[in-house]
């Protein structure tokens, strides 16, 4: 009988203290990285009840006119399988639908993907092929992790046209808070080589043809940004640059959108809460979209808190919103 196998007899702990001695790591101790898990829907919803105790959670019931595949890898970096889940409608089409990645929020370290789900379910029910995403979070990578892995998840949806009935023309990111930020990101550096990535369906384009920030800041260093401030610790920001802004101030400006504005930045619409600080620099922007001729809308909830789209009764009306924009922007084809 083998040495492993008589470890068979010992007590795990032994096991373990002997393997370790051998220089061999047990799979036990090979601990996956931690979660943060500081932003939650329960999180969210027990905070904006405070001044909000009427609120509820947005639970639409699955439409029937709908089916979804989860759990899909888009890419797999260093090892590590990024997944999404995809809803669409049961109707053929031949020209296929417009589809919508919507990317979650929670600081670029916490949330999840399924956040976004009713939306997205919602979304698929009124003619969209729509994404909910995973993508790497400060824990475990710093900026432009996240941004990469996002436009990978973008050229994955191009690929798929042959599996889902997806018009490949018309792709339109919507994300929240965080994933706000990148979803204008996203759009406003389609061909930009510095935040494109090397993983996965290279040959394929990331371009985006439209572009739904909801309460995501458009500028991290400005006037009306909250972000950055370590004073009484580091910042949410911070932790994703993995440098202050004082440190690094070029990768800070790189990240915001209103820096990369020109006449190819596809339409956008701003959905925004009540808190001024969670859109920093979108008037600017707007200047700048005027300034190229570019299509925009901008609708404000007042006294909405920022986790808004999560919630009823603002959940509704911001389906409505992005229906309405997305109507304008991607037309129904003959």
């Amino acid at each position: 009988m083998t040495l492993f196998r008589h470890f068979r007899l010992l007590p795990r702990l032994v096991v373990a203290i002997v393997l370790l001695v051998m220089g061999v790591q047990p799979l036990a101790a090979q601990q996956p990285l931690t979660r943060d898990t500081s932003f939650t829907v329960a999180s969210a919803l027990r905070k904006a009840r405070k001044d909000n105790p009427t609120i509820t959670l947005a639970q639409p019931a699955f439409p029937s006119t709908i089916q979804a595949q989860r759990n899909l890898t888009y890419c797999t970096v260093g090892g590590r399988p990024l997944q999404l889940d995809i809803f669409y409608p049961k109707a053929k089409r031949s020209r296929g639908y417009p589809a919508v990645l919507l990317i979650h929020g929670g600081g670029w370290s916490s949330g999840d993907r399924s956040h976004h789900a009713p939306m997205a379910q919602q979304l698929a029910a009124k003619g969209y092929v729509t994404v909910t995403v995973e993508y790497r979070l400060s824990p475990e990578a710093r900026y432009p992790a996240a941004v990469t892995d996002l436009k990978a998840a973008v050229r994955w949806l191009r690929t798929q046209a042959g599996t889902y009935p997806i018009d490949t023309t018309r792709i339109a990111v919507w994300g929240f808070s965080a994933g706000g930020q990148m979803s204008a990101l996203l759009g406003t550096t389609n061909g930009d080589a510095q935040l494109e990535g090397s993983a996965c369906q290279t040959s394929r384009s990331s371009h985006v043809q439209a572009i739904i920030d909801v309460d995501g800041t458009l500028a991290f260093i400005h006037p009306e940004s909250g972000e950055g401030d370590d004073s009484r610790g580091l910042s949410a920001a911070t932790r994703w640059f993995g440098a202050s802004k004082t440190d690094q101030p070029a990768l800070w400006h790189q990240a915001g959108a209103l820096n990369h504005v020109t006449a190819q930045t596809p339409p956008i619409l701003f959905l925004n809460s009540s808190v001024d600080r969670m859109h920093a620099g979108r008037d600017d922007m707007i200047k700048k979209l005027d300034a190229f001729g570019i299509y925009h809308e901008t609708h404000v909830f007042p006294k909405a808190p920022h986790t808004f789209p999560l919630f009823n009764p603002w959940f509704d009306l911001t389906l409505e919103h992005t229906v309405a924009f997305l109507a304008k922007v991607f037309p129904k084809r003959p």
